[in-house]
């Protein structure tokens, strides 16, 4: 199983419904299988989210965030791991929208060192 304990992450891609962006970074915390995340910056003022990891490394989770408007945004996240080269993580992921217009897209993230 993939550690993601006290790994920094930023995203270098998203679709245009995302709110996400490279001024976003993600603090992840890991304890078993259990993962959770404090995330701001860009156009998201605080964000938390709760995950499970499998053998795979791959996360199932779901998050909530208030993003500079004020609106409370809330989603699901499937995420699967990729390791570079240089040994980074790089997370290619799914997610979903359950706020708002409900729509899905796709992101990635990269661990930063």
């Amino acid at each position: 199983m993939i550690n993601y304990h006290n790994k920094r992450f930023r995203p270098v891609q998203n679709t245009e419904n995302g709110e996400t962006s490279a001024e976003t970074i993600f603090l992840y915390q890991q304890e078993g299988t259990l993962l959770t995340s404090e995330y701001a910056g860009g156009k998201i003022k605080k964000g938390h989210l709760i995950g499970l990891v499998d053998e795979a490394g791959n996360i199932d989770m779901r998050y909530h965030q208030v993003n500079e408007q004020g609106e409370l945004m809330t989603g699901t996240c499937q995420s699967k791991p990729e390791i570079l080269s240089d040994g980074r993580i790089r997370l290619h992921e799914t997610w979903r929208w359950t706020s708002g217009d409900c729509s899905q897209g796709q992101s990635v993230i990269e661990e930063i060192r």
